[in-house]
């Protein structure tokens, strides 16, 4: 029997890539394991890319090897610093840490360089058919392609035309890089594929130096033979770019060339993955966001409640296989179960209230103790439950004309009251309109832990809280989004299949009053009702929210053809959820301290929101940005980094000016900032001084000319052979020699300074 413990991020029981990776290492194949997560920043993480996470770092933590976190940032229409950051947050939040922090934009100077290459050698030419044009010659997978009447063009030519495409002579979409393979190919991916594209857009870090962008299959195998990449492990649908992503390694004479290895995305029911498909219920306004609770992100699982443990100890029972096919969102639903059962206490929650007053009940609350824990959930505790004179219980938990097998309150009937006495209706009061307003009832005070005496019958046990003492609180029910099991092959417009019934709000729940003691955090069941917990962004002290992270138990008809869930009985009114004004509920003083945020210093409202709620938080942020007067860039930090970590300011070993410094020290270019996190890791251990740390460890960023020349040196004598295959025209071998040097310096020196240096050596006369 495998032992290996899920939740600390191992890859789990043994599966086919592990077992490649067991027998490299075995036969000398390998003597490391790198892996990577190289996700493209054009959205936030979902649960198949969760899954993804706990298969690379896990593989990476088991075998003791170390995995890349890569932003494959080739896109500039699409990516954003936002989702940098919302994979960032999603990675640490899921129970992992990366070993390198990397980006394909590092590499553009580098690619570009490869790319002249293949045209210099004749393998790769511009183009100037139109995007429909291109299609058109491709073929199809039963009829070969056609060359384009531009494909023999001399390299001459080609060079010129690159290097024109680069200087940004040409309009978007008028010409594009190809590379020369087989337009007769069987695997439509050789059939000259597209290398560069031309785009006058910014990109969110290489500003507007650059006009022309690789397309993801040019950048992706480059960019893990950059980073030396042992195991590049990658969903199936990437299956027949292995070929082309080693025919660019092999051209270029790369070497060692990673392996690529693919695995069965997974396809979830009732659950859409693709993030323009997602984005686009975003900007639509169908979710409120891309952390509203019903979304399959990372971010809206967080939100919703569900742990980092639940979603490893899924990606765990799904498993790593090499055939597609959909798994069954109950499984997704039985590993948050078993997550919560045990970790979940119960108390006692009425969503929909009605009345009740126990006409013979105590005059002062009496003090009913009550077990958090079942008995199949080996932890011990109980917490007071007030009983008293005037209660709340479900209207659902009341029938004036019961139907048959129907076993709560009606009129004449007795029920127990959970953990409390049996009751008795005795009389019904309604309003003019007929509406059932309040029950008055009587209560058996021998009946604690004990049936009726007479022998009647009780007919069931319902939940209740007192009314006085009971919590306000609204109450919002998520269900599945869409309510038909594969919405991307469905008929019609995807919002066709949304579900009416995704979320249910009750704006006048009750909550037993003893959730007021614990920490904002704590996940419970209420009990009959499901788990729930607060949510993080809505809920206060004193206007609690808390969302439903799953039902006790499927409530879905497996068997009805259009998918809908079944409706045993009446709930309210559907209502959709509304992203709330974040300054709503600001105070006057906390209204005036964001005006001066956002205005005068030039915040983001998001981030100033957030600052302005704590005043031990923006006061940090005030002695931060006293010390270095980026105020972008210090509440960033606060806001995406500090914040992470979830240990109070006042509790830090530093304080505000010490992140001031920081930050400093990246704006400098005194720190990367990979190089800066590290030191953030040791000031939240130590307490000591940025600049402190920095000099103590070594870790500036290495800018010195004379002090990297020997290195360099020391490295193109080591390859005797590659500087003469590099001046032979194998250009492509100078990210070879940056990489060495990357690695003697730690990740510490300055890589545009290295790649100059190098090509500076390289180009000078043998």
């Amino acid at each position: 029997m495998d032992t290996r413990d899920v939740t600390t991020g191992g890859a789990g029981p043994s599966n086919f890539i592990r077992d490649i990776i067991e027998e490299d290492l075995k036969a000398g194949r390998r003597r490391s394991v790198v892996t990577r997560f190289p996700p493209e920043p054009n959205g936030y993480a979902h649960i198949g890319h969760a899954q993804s996470i706990w298969l690379n770092f896990g593989l990476a933590r088991e075998f003791g090897g170390r995995c890349h976190l890569r932003f494959d940032d080739t896109n500039p229409e699409t990516e954003d610093v936002e989702y940098v950051e919302a994979f960032r947050r999603d990675i640490r939040w899921l129970g992992f840490k990366w070993d390198g922090e990397f980006y394909a934009s590092d590499y553009f100077e580098q690619l570009y360089e490869w790319a002249v290459q293949l045209i210099r050698d004749g393998k790769a030419y511009v183009d100037d058919l139109s995007e429909e044009e291109i299609r058109a010659y491709r073929g199809t997978v039963t009829e070969p392609g056609r060359p384009s009447p531009y494909r023999d063009r001399t390299p001459e030519e080609n060079l010129d035309l690159f290097e024109r495409m680069k200087n940004g002579e040409f309009p978007d979409g008028a010409r594009v890089l190809r590379a020369k393979i087989d337009m007769a190919s069987p695997n439509m991916k050789m059939r000259d594929p597209l290398m560069y594209r031309i785009r006058h857009a910014e990109h969110y870090r290489r500003g507007d130096a650059w006009c022309i962008y690789p397309f993801y299959d040019w950048a992706h195998g480059q960019s893990d033979a950059i980073e030396g990449i042992t195991h590049s492990i990658c969903t199936l649908e990437f299956e027949n770019n292995r070929e082309l992503y080693n025919w660019f390694l092999d051209h270029l004479g790369i070497r060692p060339r990673p392996h690529q290895y693919e695995f069965a995305r997974l396809n979830l029911d009732y659950v859409v993955m693709s993030k323009r498909k997602l984005l686009r219920l975003v900007k639509e306004g169908h979710v409120a966001g891309w952390d509203d609770p019903r979304m399959p992100t990372v971010a809206a699982m967080r939100r919703r409640g569900i742990t980092p443990e639940a979603i490893r100890a899924f990606a765990q029972i799904v498993g790593v296989t090499r055939v597609n096919s959909r798994v069954d969102l109950g499984l997704f639903e039985y590993a948050l179960r078993d997550d919560l059962n045990h970790r979940a206490p119960r108390v006692m929650a009425v969503l929909d209230p009605l009345k009740v007053v126990l006409t013979n009940g105590p005059e002062t609350p009496e003090t009913l103790d009550a077990d958090y824990w079942p008995h199949d959930v080996p932890k011990e505790g109980t917490r007071p439950v007030p009983f008293s004179r005037t209660l709340y219980i479900e209207r659902d938990d009341f029938r004036e004309e019961p139907p048959a097998r129907y076993k709560r309150l009606a009129p004449g009937r007795s029920v127990r009251l959970r953990h409390g006495y049996v009751v008795t209706c005795d009389e019904v009061v309604k309003d003019g309109d007929g509406r059932v307003v309040e029950l008055r009832c009587s209560y058996d005070p021998g009946t604690l832990d004990a049936n009726p005496a007479d022998g009647r019958k009780v007919w069931g046990v319902i939940h209740w809280v007192s009314a006085a003492e009971s919590l306000p609180a609204e109450v919002r029910l998520y269900d599945r989004l869409f309510r038909v099991p594969n919405p991307d092959a469905a008929k019609g417009d995807l919002t066709d299949h949304l579900n009416p019934d995704s979320i249910q709000v009750y704006p006048h729940a009750r909550v037993e009053p003893s959730v007021a003691r614990d920490p904002a955090d704590t996940r419970y069941q209420f009990e009959r009702l499901g788990y729930f917990w607060r949510d993080p962004e809505d809920s206060a002290e004193d206007a609690l929210v808390f969302n439903r992270i799953i039902s006790l138990r499927d409530t879905w008809a497996k068997a009805a053809g259009d998918g809908a869930p079944p409706k045993a009985e009446p709930t309210p009114a559907p209502q959709r959820i509304e992203r709330r004004d974040p300054t709503e509920d600001l105070t006057p003083d906390q209204r005036e301290r964001l005006m001066r945020y956002t205005k005068d210093l030039d915040l983001q409202l998001d981030e100033a929101v957030v600052l302005v709620r704590s005043p031990a938080l923006a006061n940090f942020f005030e002695d931060a940005y006293a010390a270095h007067p980026n105020a972008q860039g210090v509440a960033n930090w606060i806001v995406h980094e500090l914040l992470a970590v979830k240990t109070p300011v006042e509790a830090l070993p530093f304080g505000g000016g010490a992140l001031g410094r920081l930050v400093a020290l990246i704006d400098d270019g005194t720190l990367t900032s990979r190089l800066a996190k590290e030191v953030f890791e040791v000031m939240l251990e130590t307490g000591d001084d940025p600049r402190a740390i920095v000099e103590r460890r070594g870790l500036e960023v290495l800018d010195d000319r004379d002090a990297l020349a020997p290195m360099i040196d020391d490295v193109l004598a080591a390859y005797p052979d590659k500087v003469a295959q590099y001046r032979g025209g194998k250009t492509g071998l100078l990210g070879f020699f940056i990489g060495q040097i990357m690695r003697q310096t730690q990740g510490t020196a300055d890589p545009k300074l290295v790649g100059a240096l190098v090509r500076e050596r390289l180009d000078a006369s043998g």
